[in-house]
């Protein structure tokens, strides 16, 4: 789970983060041994860095990264229900999915969850994750929660369900690492956790990466980015981030108006958080909300997150990509853009596809204390949900390349011929074969069902 943000990143601001980059040392054979590539690797090197692949239309790339739902949990119904090649739950004769988990003396097999509230998982610590895993045979859920087997279907989600089977659809995409959303994280913005095991406000104040983050490497040769934060930005979990770049970090409504008038950046992170319901129902007014039930629903909207915590209605976040995504799709700039939407770890709920090996970033090892399950950065985290939206997607299409949350960075790196920062950037699959570059053929923009109806207080005792 996140921790609350807004007064963390708020620190910031102090004078810690003036310190030293952290020092890398220097790569074992064993790390440089699993990698084909290393830090600092051009896509092109004979172009210069920082200048556009004249084989791509994309222009603008827009990252909606949500919290905490894996791909089972969300798309495991998905083959029977708008995609037949997704790879989902395995069914019986009726169409009854029969994926389980040992618990106990017996097995606890999936379920549908009928309440909005995904309610208590099997947790995504990095000792929790790696249970779950259980060296690949992802058969760890249910003893540490029977609900983690817990999942949702088309008329729970329609959005996400529509979006999935319109679009071009990741059978493979993983968490970087086996742990929280602060590691993970990281990886989107440094390919590397560098040495980051929780979602540890404390990290925030961390130096930077040795090689800095891909938002550096943006500003350093002129390519536009921004951060449009809902209430604080996430690009600052590496915290260096709003130190060096304060200039780009906006405000959530600063997206809606850029994608109108055909100005989006190069590179956006659009990010949910604390008081989105504010911003996908209106804004809240504290000053006139006097009765009991204004401020009921008040609170409500603050405690109700659109990046999906496990915690609050699955329908608040599908409200919140739905209408990025609209923006998105109408937009001047919709001919030449690329929209990954994904989620930073799983949640804790089940997945049924082990989790397989990946280059490690470097050779900082995690901050692993006494009791800590053994293990590196070289073992990718739990399968979840990621769709790539744009006029290039191959329509009502699969990929079952293998990707994790590097994979962006070698998409922008290849689009903008920038430096690998790690030895897992420098070796991802990038989105290319989510696309198809010589037939926009979804110019027109699909229709998609429209999300299921909010209740602000669903989640809560009172709802």
């Amino acid at each position: 789970m996140r921790a609350p943000r807004l007064l963390a990143v708020l620190t910031l601001t102090c004078s810690a983060l003036a310190g030293p980059a952290v020092a890398a040392t220097s790569h074992t054979a064993s790390v440089a041994s699993s990698a084909r590539y290393g830090p600092g690797h051009l896509p092109y090197p004979g172009r210069p860095i920082g200048t556009h692949d004249p084989s791509t239309p994309i222009q603008h790339v827009v990252i909606v990264m949500q919290e905490n739902h894996s791909f089972d949990e969300y798309f495991g119904m998905l083959p029977r229900s708008g995609q037949p090649a997704a790879d989902g739950f395995t069914f019986d004769g009726h169409g009854r999915p029969t994926n389980s988990n040992p618990v106990g003396h017996g097995r606890q097999v999936v379920f549908h969850r009928t309440s909005m509230c995904p309610g208590d998982s099997a947790g995504q610590s990095w000792n929790s994750t790696h249970e779950e895993i259980d060296h690949g045979r992802m058969d760890g859920f249910a003893n540490l929660s029977r609900n983690s087997m817990s999942y949702y279907t088309q008329a729970d989600l329609p959005f996400y369900y529509s979006l999935a089977s319109s679009y071009t659809l990741a059978n493979r995409w993983f968490a970087s690492a086996p742990a929280q959303t602060y590691p993970n994280r990281r990886f989107l913005y440094a390919g590397t956790a560098y040495g980051n095991i929780s979602t540890d406000t404390g990290s925030l104040l961390d130096p930077p990466p040795a090689r800095g983050t891909i938002q550096d490497e943006l500003s350093a040769h002129g390519i536009s980015w921004a951060d449009y934060m809902t209430d604080a930005p996430d690009t600052g979990i590496v915290g260096s981030n709003v130190k060096t770049h304060p200039q780009n970090m906006r405000q959530m409504a600063n997206f809606y108006v850029d994608a109108k008038l055909g100005r989006l950046p190069a590179v956006s992170y659009v990010d949910s958080g604390l008081g989105v319901a504010g911003e996908a129902l209106g804004p809240l007014d504290p000053v006139t909300s006097k009765t009991p039930t204004a401020v009921q629903d008040d609170d409500a909207r603050l405690k109700a997150t659109g990046s999906n915590e496990e915690g609050d209605d699955v329908r608040i976040g599908e409200s919140f990509v739905s209408r990025v995504v609209h923006a998105v799709t109408s937009s001047p700039d919709w001919s030449s853009t690329l929209l990954i939407w994904l989620y930073d770890e799983h949640g804790g709920f089940y997945d049924h596809v082990p989790s397989p090996r990946a280059p490690a970033p470097d050779s900082i090892k995690p901050a692993l204390s006494k009791g800590d399950y053994p293990g590196g950065y070289d073992q990718l985290g739990v399968r979840v949900p990621a769709v790539v939206v744009s006029p290039w997607s191959r329509p009502h299409t699969v990929t079952d390349v293998v990707h994790d949350h590097t994979s962006v960075l070698a998409e922008i790196e290849r689009t903008w011929n920038l430096p690998a920062l790690t030895y897992r950037d420098a070796n991802a699959h990038d989105l290319r074969d989510f696309l198809d570059l010589k037939h926009p053929a979804l110019a027109r923009p699909p229709a998609l069902a429209a999300p299921g109806p909010i209740n602000l207080r669903s989640c809560t005792a009172s709802g």
